[in-house]
This record gives C-alpha cells, sequence and structure tokens, in this order.
C-alpha cells in the first residue's frame, strides 16, 4: 500500500493565507526564477539530454530569499508563496526542455527545418493542454490528491524542513546527505528515496523491470530493446490500462453518494475532462498537419487516419508518462514516444507525418507529470484537503503559476531555439527518433510487438489501476540503470524490515528521509549538470 501521508499533517499547519499568485513582488521574483530555469532546462536538454528538478532547486531558493533580514523578503517565510516560486520555476524549467526542445528539435535532425515552426505552435498549445488537463483532474479517482508522486513530497518536506526544523528536518538533512553521497558514487538515489514512498507492488515491478533491462545481455545475449519486447509491454500494458482508466470512471459514477464525497472531481466530471482533452488534441494535431502542409502531402484518407492516431498517441502518451509518475517518480517519456512512433512507422505515414507525429507525442506528458508533483506539494502544505475551500482556492493560485512558468518557457524558446539549433545542438533523444524513422519498418518489429503486448497486458490486468503492475515493469524496461533497479529493492527491502519492526509508528520520518534523499540526489545532479555545462 501508499505509505500514508496523513502522519505529515502537523508540520502543513500553517493558517492558510490566500496568498494570490499576481501579487507584483511574488510574480516578479517567479518570473525571473523561471527564465533563469527555462535557459537551464534547455541547455541541459540539449547539452546532456536531462532535464533538472528545479522544484526542489527553486523551493530552496524561495526559502533563503526568505531569510534574507529585509521587510520585502519576510513575505516568503509564508509556505504558499514557496509552493508558488516552486511551481512556477519547476513549470518553466520541463516545459522547455521536455515539453518544447524535444518536438522542434526533431525537424532539425531530419533536416526539415521548416517544419520547426507548425511543430512549436502544436507544441506550445499541447503544452498549455498537458498541465490544465491533470489540474482539473487532480483529486480524481485515477489521479488522487493522496497519490504517491514522489517528487512533489520531497519538496514539501524541503519546504516544511526549512519552515520548522526539529526531528523532521534532521531526518530531512540525513536524507540529503544519503542522496548527496550515493549520486556522487553513481547511484540513482532518487530511485532509492521512491521506493519508501510509493506502492510495493508497484515499485517491486519497476525495480524487476530496471534489472532485467541492464542484465539482458550479459544473462541470455538477447538485448531486449533491439528486440522491442519492453515497447510490446508497453502497448498491452497501456491498452489495458485505458480500459482500467473508463472502469474506474464507470465504478465512480455508481459509487454509493457517500463514497463519491471522498472524491474531489467526480467521475462524471472527468470523463469530461478526458474526452474533452482527445478532442483538443484532435483539434492540434489537425491545426499542425494543415500548417506542415500535409493536406497535400497525403490522401484524404491517409490524413484522417493520421490526425486521429497523432491524437490518440498523444493522449495516451499523456495517460501513461502521468501513471507511471506518480507510482514511482520516474517516467519514460521519450520510450513511450518512440513507442507511438514505431507504431506510425508501421502503419506507413510518410518521413515528414512521422517527425510531427512524434514531436506531438512527446509535447504531452512531461507538463502533466511535472503539474501532479506541483500539486501534490501544495496539497501537502496546505493540510492535505482538511479545508477543501483553502485547498482549491490554492491549487487555482498553484495552476496560474505553471500556467505563467509555461508562457515564460514559450517565450524563451521561441527567442533562442534556432541558436541552440544552429550550432547542431540538438536533444540526442532527437536523433534516435530521425534515425528510426530513416530505417523504417520490418514485420519482425510489429511481430514483437504484438507477441509482447500480450503478458504486459496479462501482467496489467492481473495488478489492477491501483498497482499498475504492466505500466511500471514496462517503465523500467525502457530505462537503461540497472544501479537504479538495485536501488529500488534495496529501498523496499529496508522499508519492508523497518514497517515489520516499528509498524507505522516512523513514518512521518521516513518520509522526511525519503523526501531527503530524493532532493540530494536532484541536487547534486544539477550542479553537476551545471559544472559540466561550464567546461
Amino acid at each position: 500500500m501508499t505509505m500514508p501521508t496523513q502522519l505529515n499533517a502537523p508540520m502543513a499547519a500553517q493558517p492558510a493565507t490566500r496568498t494570490r499568485f499576481m501579487e507584483p513582488l511574488l510574480l516578479l521574483v517567479s518570473v525571473g526564477l523561471s527564465v533563469f530555469g527555462a535557459m537551464i532546462g534547455m541547455q541541459l536538454i540539449v547539452s546532456l539530454g536531462i532535464s533538472a528538478n528545479t522544484s526542489i532547486i527553486g523551493a530552496l531558493i524561495a526559502i533563503v530569499f526568505s531569510r534574507i533580514p529585509l521587510e520585502i523578503t519576510r513575505r516568503f517565510r509564508v509556505l504558499e508563496r514557496q509552493n508558488l516560486v516552486q511551481t512556477a520555476i519547476s513549470s518553466a524549467t520541463f516545459g522547455a526542455a521536455n515539453s518544447l526542445m524535444i518536438p522542434i528539435g526533431v525537424p532539425y535532425a531530419m533536416g526539415m527545418p521548416e517544419l520547426a515552426t507548425p511543430m512549436l505552435i502544436g507544441a506550445v498549445i499541447a503544452m498549455f493542454v498537458d498541465g490544465a488537463m491533470l489540474y482539473f483532474l487532480f483529486g480524481s479517482k485515477i489521479f488522487p490528491a493522496t497519490g504517491t508522486w514522489p517528487a512533489g513530497i520531497a519538496t514539501a518536506e524541503a519546504i516544511w524542513a526549512g519552515d520548522r526544523g526539529g526531528r523532521k528536518a534532521a531526518f530531512l538533512g540525513l536524507g540529503i546527505a544519503v542522496g548527496v553521497g550515493g549520486a556522487w558514487l553513481g547511484v540513482p538515489m532518487s530511485a532509492f528515496g521512491a521506493a519508501f514512498l510509493g506502492n510495493l507492488a508497484a515499485l517491486t515491478m519497476f525495480g524487476i523491470g530496471l534489472l532485467v533491462r541492464g542484465y539482458s545481455v550479459a544473462l541470455t545475449g538477447v538485448d531486449i530493446a533491439k528486440a522491442y519486447i519492453p515497447h510490446g509491454l508497453m502497448i498491452g500494458a497501456g491498452i489495458v490500462a485505458l480500459f482500467q482508466v473508463a472502469n474506474e470512471i464507470r465504478r465512480a459514477r455508481n459509487a454509493p453518494a457517500a463514497d463519491a464525497r471522498t472524491v474531489e472531481v467526480p467521475a462524471s466530471r472527468a470523463s469530461r475532462i478526458l474526452s474533452g482533452g482527445f478532442l483538443v488534441y484532435l483539434a492540434i494535431a489537425l491545426l499542425i498537419s494543415v500548417l506542415a502542409g500535409h493536406v497535400s502531402d497525403m490522401s484524404l484518407g491517409m490524413l484522417v487516419v493520421f490526425v486521429l492516431y497523432a491524437a490518440f498517441a498523444a493522449y495516451v502518451h499523456e495517460l501513461i508518462v502521468g501513471i507511471a509518475a506518480m507510482h514511482s517518480g520516474w517516467f519514460p517519456a521519450f520510450a513511450v514516444a518512440l513507442i507511438t512512433l514505431t507504431i506510425g512507422i508501421l502503419i506507413g505515414f510518410p518521413p515528414t507525418a512521422l517527425a510531427v507525429l512524434v514531436g506531438f507525442s512527446a509535447a504531452t506528458g512531461p507538463a502533466f507529470a511535472d503539474m501532479g508533483y506541483d500539486l501534490k506539494t501544495g496539497y501537502l502544505l496546505r493540510g492535505e484537503g482538511r479545508d477543501m475551500e483553502a485547498e482549491l482556492a490554492g491549487r487555482k493560485q498553484q495552476f496560474l503559476a505553471a500556467m505563467i512558468g509555461f508562457a515564460v518557457a514559450a517565450v524563451v524558446v521561441l527567442v533562442f531555439h534556432r541558436t541552440f539549433f544552429a550550432q547542431n545542438m540538438i536533444p540526442p533523444v532527437d536523433r534516435v527518433y530521425a534515425a528510426s524513422i530513416k530505417a523504417g519498418s520490418s514485420a519482425e518489429i510489429a511481430r514483437n510487438l504484438v507477441i509482447w503486448a500480450i503478458p504486459g497486458a496479462l501482467l496489467q490486468l492481473i495488478g489492477g489501476s491501483r498497482r499498475q503492475l504492466g505500466i511500471l515493469l514496462s517503465t523500467g524496461m525502457l530505462i537503461a540503470s540497472p544501479l537504479a533497479g538495485w536501488a529500488v529493492l534495496a529501498g523496499l527491502a529496508i522499508r519492508f524490515v523497518l514497517q515489520r519492526l516499528r509498524g507505522d509508528k516512523h513514518v512521518a520520518e521516513m518520509s522526511a528521509f525519503a523526501g531527503g534523499v530524493i532532493a540530494g540526489d536532484a541536487l547534486f545532479s544539477f550542479f553537476g549538470s551545471v559544472t559540466k555545462l561550464k567546461k
């Protein structure tokens, strides 16, 4: 079961101030940090192929800023303001790097720069829709506010520790030291920290998947990635996951009134949001196709198929990335986009359409997941929904902060992306997408996808919507990091032993420690990446 966060409530008992994001000083600081975050995100994604978790960085900057002995800076001692600052900078960083630079980099990697402008227009709209959909779905049966969202918990723990100190601050500090130390040794410590927070069964499958991917060649001589085994598993699990989402909505609709009151977003509303989101993605896919000239390049029948498939791929990509992020803190956005591209290749879309397809798919998911992390942080800081009026008001301000962060990301990318691409600085994953398009399709790939989709579907069905076993196993198998697998399983073993010996007496301290580990790993990765860039 997911580690309860309710024990953190005493630390969150700060009176609701109904802080408004549009306060001049708060807005100015947030926009300034968002510009910084967007620039760092662009540089990291093209140079190293990664984007840093600047949510925690933003929170720490806000904490330090609030401790400057000036009257004007003391306003930032209010936790809501710190939460809004980190929401803005996190949205700007992930938005610029993952939601925009990767999609518009695909045409440049393909030698088709003329497609960059249509792709940028579509990606910007998709980014806003992506974040908005999670905002409206947060608190629903499928994306509950009580979900794990490990990075969100880590950021909340950092803000609490900076505000209150005490025993939890000590455990957070210990976790940061462990996280930095492990990261310095090359261990993915965010995986270790997430093991103390998420669902035991789901994270066990995630860890197993990481180990299978890491050692498949050494033990069996088979490269499961080249054989498209993880991709097939994800396709099968993803299809079942879509039916599970629909089933959860149906069950929630038929639930007794007493049960329905425990869900913030009613099933009928969640269904409308999901349906509306797909229709919006359909409109975006059509817009990009028109701007890219596909109307004249493809037959009417092929164009209709392409628009339908592109919208469906973006929609499914978003949900799968969100589910993986909520349960494990890791999301295989690059790999799932590659899966949608592979299917597009097998369908037979022309190269220009494929470039747009994978870019559009990649544009959805990251903003969705990042919004979940930020809203989870705010949910914890505001007292976990005890005062729902204050919770919803605070959540609305976070949504505004995220939208401003996305807008900053869009402007920064619009102004500076040509500078990077002119120097052939393209996100590494875009070269993988371009190579896949140029390689074309094969009957063997299609056969492997179909064969391995079956066990993926069965595992997802057995685990159910709460455990997401198929999604998490295939997520692990899509990531080449065996050390992360050992880190997850080691964390789960320690957590299991502690719960056996002490029960739930020290859940709050364990949560603070786990948050510190994730924060330490993020800090080390961020500053390590910046150091590499300087070299």
